[in-house]
């Protein structure tokens, strides 16, 4: 959706990014696609200049293996990358740019595609500079070399992992719900494997209530969770010098915190909350930012019924924001284990028949997850059910009936 633009590291928005933003990711920060530009642009962090497909400044990347399958994540380690990914926010006040990393590495997910990278999604991909150089990706250089030593630190993390950690954990420390996260994301390992361009939303689309649901419904989300998504524009800035949207600079941007300037969402853009629908819907202050796909979701009779909803209770948008959230991180996903790794002690819930044959008791979130995760990973999908073997079945039944004919002749 539009992009974050934050402290340190320049927080780009989370929406749809304009058109209109430069390829060049060393003069531009950050477009308005799933969030916006970023407040942390040091002059020292110009993006490196590669060949066309080469990654971009990990180490681990240089890998000759073309399999794209990679080690699972590590949960202790994880637990100790969340940590410093706080320290990092104390810091580099980098949350808004975070946002966006995570969400711009699952928003390329194409529920149309069941293939395994093609389809998308959190995969890691957007580490290297092919996928970098998308217009909508402008300036997450900074956020990349932001986390590189974190990756370096604990080589049992893959990226998509630490890409949506990152996410996660900057809106819970910027003030918002707590995101019921897992992880054990599998990397891509190829250039090759990033997905073409063109999957992320705009900020000023001819329509842009259309717009939105046509990035956002290919990605398998609905109206609620795109008006939920959109909240999180109450995080960032944008500024025109990178994406060609918002003013230099405004009485809440002028002095930072990070590099100064740019225009915000709301008052208190490190803060996460509700005020950006508030904002949105009264539209008094001149200095906050409305683009397009914004005044959409107060113009579009189906998202103003969230948006309106959102304005007024902060805990319901909360709820749905969590949940939103934790599934745009697991779109196009492959997880290792299939059931995927909880941190926080939330995993390991065992299946007991006897506690669920009674139907009198309903299956926890943790389980569901971890039935359907399995489902997925023979082939299962919502959309798509496993298809039969009719020839199996056939079989299956022509030898249960000569048991019980056997049975009954005995």
């Amino acid at each position: 959706m539009a992009s974050l633009s934050g402290g340190a590291a320049a927080t780009s928005r989370l929406l749809p990014s304009p058109s209109r933003v430069r390829r060049s990711i060393s003069s531009a920060s950050s477009s308005l696609s799933l969030a916006s530009s970023s407040s942390y642009s040091p002059s020292s962090l110009k993006c490196l200049r590669f060949p066309p497909r080469s990654p971009l400044i990990f180490k681990d990347q240089k890998r000759s293996s073309m399999s794209t399958v990679a080690a699972a994540s590590d949960s202790a380690q994880l637990k100790s990358a969340r940590e410093d990914i706080k320290e990092l926010l104390k810091s580099k006040f980098c949350h808004p740019i975070l946002v966006r990393l995570g969400w711009h590495d699952a928003g390329t997910y194409n529920k149309n595609i069941e293939e395994w990278p093609k389809r998308g999604g959190a995969n890691g991909s957007l580490r290297f500079e092919i996928e970098l150089k998308h217009a909508a990706n402008a300036g997450l250089v900074d956020a990349l070399k932001l986390i590189q030593p974190i990756k370096d630190k604990y080589s049992g993390v893959t990226y998509a992992d630490l890409f949506q950690m990152a996410s996660a954990t900057a809106i819970e420390e910027a003030g918002g719900p707590k995101i019921p996260m897992k992880y054990g994301r599998v990397d891509v390992s190829v250039p090759d494997e990033c997905p073409e361009e063109g999957r992320l939303p705009d900020a000023g689309p001819p329509k842009p209530a259309d717009h939105l649901r046509g990035v956002f419904y290919r990605m398998g989300l609905d109206d609620k969770e795109i008006v939920a998504l959109s909240g999180a524009h109450t995080l960032g800035r944008s500024r025109p010098e990178r994406s060609g949207w918002g003013k230099p600079e405004t009485k809440y941007t002028k002095n930072g915190p990070g590099a100064p300037g740019g225009q915000s969402w709301t008052a208190e853009w490190l803060k996460f909350d509700n005020s950006y629908f508030k904002d949105i819907k009264e539209r008094k202050d001149e200095d906050l930012l409305v683009l397009p796909t914004d005044a959409a979701l107060f113009e579009d009779p189906s998202f103003k019924v969230y948006a309106e909803k959102y304005a007024e209770d902060k805990e319901a948008f909360f709820k749905d924001y969590a949940e939103a959230h934790a599934k745009l991180s697991n779109l196009g996903a492959k997880f290792d284990p299939p059931e995927g790794i909880m941190l926080d002690g939330v995993a390991g819930e065992k299946f007991v028949a006897a506690k669920y044959s009674s139907g009198k008791r309903e299956l926890s979130e943790t389980m569901k997850q971890k039935i359907r995760a399995e489902y997925e990973a023979v082939g299962g999908s919502p959309d798509k059910p496993l298809q039969s073997n009719y020839f199996l079945n056939i079989i299956i039944v022509i030898a249960v009936l000569a048991l019980l004919t056997s049975l009954l002749g005995n």
